[in-house]
């Protein structure tokens, strides 16, 4: 056991080392939960393994444990600081949530898959035991914890539902992988006046689309 709590701490070591501060990820508080949350409690135990590769670690129901990357640019676009109000939806096993948390934010995570909840409860128990765990549809947010001061909506989607923005606060934003003319790229989006959102790209990247946030399949002749 102690053979491999220790191969787990070098390669969480690694992964920040060369993997995340070379791509310009180097705010002190974002190295710093990266280097303390052990990623391999957020994956079920056969997949353990695996947990610091650099890339996506599929899940159960078509859903994936985010690359680290992947994470620390959805994090860093999120900005995130002590008090403020985050809703992670398609928060998955809790692993964005638990780096948010430790990071001082307030942090309500979503999810609509069973099975990735009951990973989820008992690692964020251990880890971030403030995040407060709802299950629920991906697409229609938390309306009952509204306002939040940022959404992350953790994978890719197709659209931004208007129902998000209302849930934002004044200076809220929404950060998430955006399919934009068939690339994935980081946005953060403002609500505007009238409904719906503006968004700006901050990087590609790619990410498994989250349940409910899919392309309409289009009508072919």
């Amino acid at each position: 056991m102690t053979e491999q709590k220790t191969d787990f701490t070098t390669a969480r070591t690694l992964m920040v080392d060369r993997q995340i501060r070379p791509n310009d990820i180097v705010e002190p508080h974002l190295i710093a939960a990266f280097r303390a949350i052990p990623r391999e409690d957020f994956l079920p135990t056969p997949l353990a393994s695996r947990a610091y590769i650099d890339a996506d670690i599929p899940l159960p129901e078509g859903r994936a444990l985010l690359a680290p990357l992947t994470i620390g640019r959805l994090l860093r676009a999120t900005a995130p600081q002590p008090g403020l109000a985050v809703l992670v939806i398609g928060a998955g096993t809790g692993y964005t949530a638990a780096l948010l948390a430790l990071c001082g934010c307030r942090v309500t995570a979503l999810e609509s898959s069973a099975a990735l909840h009951a990973i989820a409860a008992p690692a964020l128990a251990k880890h971030a035991p403030a995040v407060r765990l709802l299950s629920g549809d991906l697409t229609q947010g938390d309306p009952d914890g509204a306002p939040y001061d940022r959404i992350l909506l953790e994978g890719q989607v197709a659209t931004l539902p208007d129902a998000l923005a209302d849930q934002l606060s004044a200076t809220g934003r929404l950060i998430t992988i955006l399919r934009v003319r068939g690339l994935g790229r980081v946005i953060i989006a403002e609500a505007v006046t009238g409904g719906g959102f503006a968004h700006r790209t901050i990087a590609d990247c790619a990410a498994p689309f989250l349940p409910g946030f899919t392309p309409k399949p289009e009508f072919v002749f």
